[in-house]
């Protein structure tokens, strides 16, 4: 068995992804038990607090998605508690679940993101929406991509191509967050660039192509198997592949990430790659495009979780 002590893996949680935060939980715990680690597989609710400080600070390996989860408020009560995890710390968190922040902080080391504004509920309703949104329209040309500005797994997003039907789109958007990030639409090829840390520095994992069934990477399409093809490594060039990768990986170090993220982008017809948004909990389910890329290069998931939490473990001891 492990020398790990007790390990938590953290799921679920009250966030719009809390069904999918669960399989990732699953998925993670039950690679972990067959490599031999003790696990216990909590929720995030009332009796969490009470069961670290009652047994020991052991570590946790949060696979919480959307709100709360990612950005940064669970794992500041964790290092109140003085308790170890996977992952970025609070403050990273808090820069990178926010779309908007991250666009900024990565286009300003010179990382390609889509042109965007950024539209709180509140803007929308008091300042006249069709001036808004015509002004908008104007500003960044059609086609549009309309996505809640915290939060994940394509909740509350739209591919705009008519301006007739950005409205609908927006109150949609708020149904899963008060601001909306509106952006320039890119075609293109979409990756995923997956990026662990398990002590040598962080790396990059296979470039993941992703081929949904019906052209959208919606919901619908990330959890229901056999719904989205994978492609691993990416049908793209040399070229574009190393710049996604060198992108993946200079945004996980511009945003003070650590241990484990995941950058999602989109390769042009020119070749270029440009940064979509980067997930500091990536999904871990059997559809998850970081356990897709793990497994193209031949590594076990257990194994890779086993060593994130040594990782973890050593910041205890350091």
């Amino acid at each position: 068995m492990s020398d790990l002590g007790r390990v938590v893996v953290l799921a679920g949680g009250l966030s719009h992804e809390r069904e999918v935060s669960l399989r990732s939980g699953r998925q993670v715990a039950d690679a972990l038990r067959a490599v031999g680690v003790d696990v216990d597989l909590m929720d995030a609710d009332a009796a969490l607090v009470p069961s670290l400080v009652a047994e020991g600070p052991g570590i946790v390996f949060p696979t919480l998605h959307g709100a709360t989860g990612e950005d940064g408020a669970i794992r500041q009560v964790l290092e109140l508690l003085g308790v170890a995890y996977v992952g970025a710390r609070p403050a990273a968190c808090r820069i990178a679940f926010d779309k908007p922040c991250a666009k900024a902080a990565v286009a300003e080391v010179g990382i390609p993101t889509p042109p965007s504004v950024s539209l709180p509920h509140t803007t929308f309703r008091d300042l006249g929406a069709g001036q808004v949104l015509d002004a908008i329209v104007g500003r960044l040309r059609l086609p549009l991509f309309v996505k809640p500005a915290r939060g994940g797994s394509a909740l509350g997003a739209s591919i705009i191509h008519n301006a007739s039907e950005l409205p609908e789109a927006m109150v949609a958007c708020y149904a899963y967050g008060d601001t909306a990030l509106i952006e320039q639409y890119i075609d293109g090829v979409e990756i995923a660039v997956s990026v662990v840390d398990t002590g040598a520095g962080p790396a990059a994992l296979p470039v993941v192509e992703i081929v949904p069934d019906l052209g959208v990477y919606d919901y619908r399409a990330r959890y229901s198997a056999g719904a989205t093809v994978f492609h691993v490594p990416a049908r793209i060039p040399p070229g574009p592949m190393g710049a996604a990768t060198d992108i993946a990986i200079r945004a996980h170090q511009t945003l003070g990430l650590r241990d484990i993220s995941r950058t999602d982008l989109i390769v042009d017809s020119a070749g270029i790659p440009w940064f979509l948004e980067v997930n500091v909990a990536p999904g871990m389910t059997e559809t998850s495009l970081l356990p897709v890329a793990a497994a193209a290069a031949g590594m076990d998931l257990g194994i890779l979780c086993r060593d994130l939490l040594q990782v973890a473990a050593s910041r205890i001891l350091g």
